[in-house]
């Protein structure tokens, strides 16, 4: 009797793992899921090369603008250079400047990341005061015109 048993627990198994294999359409779509869910963590790399993070952040929920207004919450106080804003602030990853509206997951490079590492994003800091620079030129004062005269 008990060998009956098993061999129904067997058969209900292997209907079960049938029915789960079958619906390839439906697996697929769980792991779309499960991939578009991800926790990932995030580094930045700082101009001194030290480090802020890593943060753990959901790479579809987190946009790029999120991620630079953590990096001015968290930034050392004892650094020469300080964002103010997180306009002042860009993020590179990849080699590419990130833009504020993406997120994360679009941002990612399709290759060379592994699940278990952490993405590495370099921060460059360009304070509002470095892009007033054009309005220092125009307040220049006048060139005076000198004039010689030489008598042969």
């Amino acid at each position: 009797m008990a060998e009956k048993e098993e061999g129904k627990v067997a058969e209900g198994t292997r209907d079960g793992e049938e029915r789960g294999g079958g619906g390839g359409g439906a697996g697929a779509g769980a792991e779309a899921e499960a991939e578009a869910d991800e926790e990932v963590e995030v580094k930045f790399r700082l101009f001194d090369g030290s480090d802020i993070g890593p943060v753990r952040c959901n790479a579809v929920a987190t946009t790029v603008a999120a991620l630079k207004d953590r990096v001015v919450a968290d930034w050392p106080k004892d650094k020469t250079i300080v964002p103010k804003t997180a306009n002042d602030v860009k993020l590179i990853s990849g080699g590419k400047i990130l833009e504020n509206d993406k997120n994360i997951a679009q941002c990612r490079a399709p290759f060379g990341d592994l699940p278990s590492t952490a993405i590495t994003m370099h921060v460059v800091v360009q304070p509002s005061s470095a892009k007033s620079k054009p309005d220092k030129k125009t307040n220049k004062l006048p060139k005076t015109s000198r004039c010689s005269c030489t008598i042969l």
